[in-house]
């Protein structure tokens, strides 16, 4: 990568709605097509309907079959998209917005740049 890259930064959070804790960062994927990006989601919620309870399985599945194709569109506008759905009480949140990758300083070849041996990660309890 030489120069910025156009794509979709994701992420999944999820919500306990019976508490005041603050959201929970899950997952997060650097998508560089919308096509990528909303397949992330789709494999997620594949992969998760069979633990849900039947209402949060059937908004999944509605997102999947009736809604997915929108999203789709919308991120080819550059659009943001959010798909959410409830299980019990938890609310789980994918979240995809249009993006401008960066490419990293000095990333190119295989040595790395001088600052990151100064880097000293420090243990915690």
């Amino acid at each position: 990568m030489n120069g910025p890259t156009y794509g979709y930064w994701c992420e999944c959070w999820t919500e306990d709605v019976s508490t005041t804790q603050p959201p929970a960062l899950r997952a997060s994927f650097d998508a560089y097509s919308a096509p990528q990006a909303d397949r992330w989601v789709a494999i997620a919620l594949r992969t998760i309907s069979p633990a849900l309870d039947s209402d949060a399985s059937g908004e999944a599945w509605t997102w999947l079959y009736d809604e997915r194709a929108e999203t789709r569109r919308a991120l080819l506008r550059s659009e943001p998209c959010t798909v959410t759905i409830r299980h019990a009480d938890v609310r789980i949140t994918w979240d995809i917005r249009p993006v401008l990758f960066l490419p990293l300083a000095h990333r190119q070849g295989a040595e790395l740049p001088a600052c990151a041996h100064a880097f000293k990660p420090q243990q915690t309890d």
